[in-house]
């Protein structure tokens, strides 16, 4: 087997932006493979941290991303989410291209919550809130600008210094953007949380009813970003019941509370086929786990843009 092609994280933010991100993501949805069929994730805890593995199927592609979750690498200046991507194609499964599976996530992510939102957020949106300052708080900024320019952004986080790294990021590329406390969510149209808090970030009675909230730093059963006040109120939808049954915090917590039925999920796909509707007397809510179809749909999407440059060379 000759040498893959090594698809770098600069090229990775190259070749896809967040619009075409999203859209690839929409397109999936709407046309794909159901994300109920998708296989379920490996979780190996370690000594360390964990080791996932998540591997997925589409017409075109075959892909697996192997990533690490390490806790403690922030003490070390190192990325707490690492990894490196395999596709392969479909009909031969002969291996494709390795791609930076760090920048992969750093895109995806932002990307998955991107296009929930644009089922969901209000269709004019003047202030976001974010709480978390690391890498994907910065790209769920860049990507919800990308379906909702919003006027001004307030950034919620526990550490002030990095809270305020990135609110000089965000002016430096011409958003209004200031740091915020929890109370912030009050007058928000748009609420993200990119955490890795393991209990409730604000009082979820005070969340505006024509509003969007976005959950996307747990995947594990015990932890939550989002308190029962708020998933009681709202429309709640999830990549996938089966898959938030057994992984998200956000909605097993009030679920066992008797608060919040899984017979109320609404599936993302069930959105973008016109199968559901939006609720728009309520809040909304999208709480994702992370699945290894939109890492698939992103590394299809990359590596198109990228051949497609090579050849117009």
């Amino acid at each position: 087997m000759t040498a893959l092609p090594w698809i770098s994280a600069e090229e990775v933010f190259a070749a896809v932006d967040y619009v075409s991100a999203v859209e690839a993501l929409r397109r999936h949805l709407a046309t794909g493979p159901d994300p109920a069929t998708d296989p379920a994730r490996s979780i190996l805890d370690l000594t360390n941290g964990q080791l996932l593995l998540m591997p997925s199927e589409s017409a075109d592609a075959v892909g697996v991303k192997v990533a690490t979750v390490a806790p403690g690498n922030a003490a070390l200046g190192l990325e707490r989410i690492q990894g490196i991507y395999l596709l392969m194609d479909a009909q031969t499964l002969t291996p494709a291209a390795l791609l930076d599976g760090t920048a992969l996530t750093t895109l995806r992510t932002p990307a998955v919550s991107a296009a929930a939102a644009s089922y969901l957020a209000p269709e004019t949106v003047d202030h976001l809130v974010v709480f978390g300052s690391g890498p994907q708080a910065q790209g769920h900024v860049e990507a919800m600008y990308a379906i909702r320019p919003f006027g001004r952004v307030s950034i919620v986080a526990r550490h002030a210094g990095r809270a305020q790294d990135l609110v000089d990021r965000l002016t430096d590329a011409g958003f209004t953007a200031t740091l915020g406390t929890p109370e912030a969510v009050r007058d928000a149209q748009l609420i993200v949380c990119a955490t890795t808090a393991r209990t409730p970030l604000f009082d979820g009675s005070t969340v505006p009813t024509d509003s969007c909230t976005i959950a996307v730093g747990s995947h594990e059963p015990g932890a939550r970003e989002l308190d029962s006040a708020l998933m009681t109120r709202a429309q709640v939808v999830v990549e996938d019941v089966a898959v938030a049954l057994r992984e998200a915090g956000d909605v097993l917590i009030p679920r066992a509370e008797g608060v919040l039925s899984a017979e109320s999920l609404v599936p993302l796909r069930d959105l973008a086929t016109g199968e559901a509707s939006v609720d728009h007397s309520r809040p909304r809510v999208f709480k994702s786990s992370g699945m290894s179809w939109e890492d698939l749909v992103i590394a299809e999407q990359v590596l198109r843009a990228r051949s497609n440059e090579l050849r117009g060379r």
